[in-house]
């Protein structure tokens, strides 16, 4: 009978040291586990920060482009407001010189035509300056966006 207690009692003390190995080694595990977890969350949120850093400055870029463009825009407006107004007044003064009502219509259809020809101009231009802010401003977001599906993809 006391073979069998100490039979039972070493086969209590192994089985209470394999038991103990194991909890061990899954404290182990789950304590590198865990550890992983929080290097990899670390590593992401660098990468969500870095990539919102771009996407902010590739806004900051494409507000800046549009600013000048809209700067162009305005200078391109004001400098044809005045050469209008000049030309009007020269108009204006020519068309008193007129000695007849037939010669008064000849210089206002000139004129008329060369305001028509001048302002279709002014159009092409002011459309040539949107069209390339437009275009410029997009750019560099539409790169944060090109670079956001990469990195979607390749994360698949």
């Amino acid at each position: 009978m006391a073979d069998s207690a100490e039979t039972v009692k070493k086969t209590v003390e192994q089985t209470a040291a394999k038991a103990k190995a194991q909890a061990a080694e899954f404290q182990a595990a789950g304590a590198n586990a865990f550890r992983e977890g929080i290097e990899k969350s670390v590593a992401s949120l660098g990468e969500l920060n870095a990539h919102s850093k771009k996407n902010l400055d590739a806004m900051v870029e494409s507000a800046t482009v549009a600013q000048k463009g809209a700067e162009a825009l305005s200078q391109q407006a004001l400098g044809f407001a005045k050469s209008a107004w000049e030309d009007g007044v020269a108009a204006s003064k020519e068309l008193s010189t007129a000695r007849s009502v037939q010669e008064f219509f000849e210089l206002q259809t000139n004129w008329a035509k060369k305001s028509m020809e001048r302002y279709m101009s002014e159009m092409t231009r002011t459309n040539e300056i949107v069209t390339a802010t437009v275009k410029d401003s997009l750019k560099p977001i539409n790169e944060r966006v090109t670079a956001s599906v990469e990195t979607f993809q390749a994360a698949r």
